[in-house]
């Protein structure tokens, strides 16, 4: 029997439906088809207020976040390209991650996390993704070998949310296999090397 795995995917913008949020869903739905369970936290449920060290995390749109994250197996962060970089919403989630530093897992130590980017435009698109890699090396998570940069002025997504460019679809879920594998891979070995004990 396969291992079952939580992936959390994290992102999108305040707009729900937002082609970051589509793309998001299309990874996570595709991850679900390969029998992970799936949570997407996106939208309103990333309205907190700006995370301050001295105070923690106290909204419960935080406190969720923080347990969704701490409770997953593999992650997909997903931002719109906000002036080259990755959005407020989405950055502002991410630091509150930090209240995780003492977790077991740290942040998002054993963990494999997709990134997706996008943007009106390459230049945006690839930056964005650089800078979601970046994060994700900080906060100790391991990148996808694929990370996806989407160009919104070529691909687009349908009103129901489905990809209507097929090379992006077939990235999106060539993302979800890597995160979804790598995650039951890791499972597998802490659950063989705890009952060797």
């Amino acid at each position: 029997m396969d291992q079952i795995v939580n992936v959390v995917g994290v992102g999108g913008s305040s707009r729900p439906g937002s082609t970051a949020e589509q793309a998001l869903r299309v990874v996570l739905d595709a991850a679900q088809r390969r029998g992970a369970a799936v949570q997407l936290i996106s939208g309103p449920a990333l309205a907190m207020p700006l995370y301050d060290p001295r105070h923690g995390a106290t909204a419960p749109q935080a406190r969720r976040l923080l347990a969704a994250v701490a409770g997953a197996d593999a992650l997909v962060l997903a931002s719109p390209a906000y002036h080259g970089g990755i959005s407020g919403l989405v950055k502002n989630a991410l630091d509150h991650v930090e209240e995780l530093s003492e977790d077991i897992r740290p942040y998002f130590s054993e963990r494999a996390v997709g990134c997706v980017a996008v943007a009106n435009g390459w230049q945006g698109a690839v930056s964005t993704l650089a800078a979601l890699r970046d994060v994700t090396h900080a906060l100790r998570g391991w990148p996808t070998p694929l990370g996806a940069a989407i160009n919104t002025s070529a691909a687009r997504f349908s009103p129901a949310g489905a990809c209507m460019d097929a090379h992006v679809q077939g990235q999106l879920e060539e993302m979800a296999a890597q995160v979804v594998e790598f995650a039951t891979m890791r499972a597998l070995a802490t659950s063989r090397a705890q009952s060797a004990r």
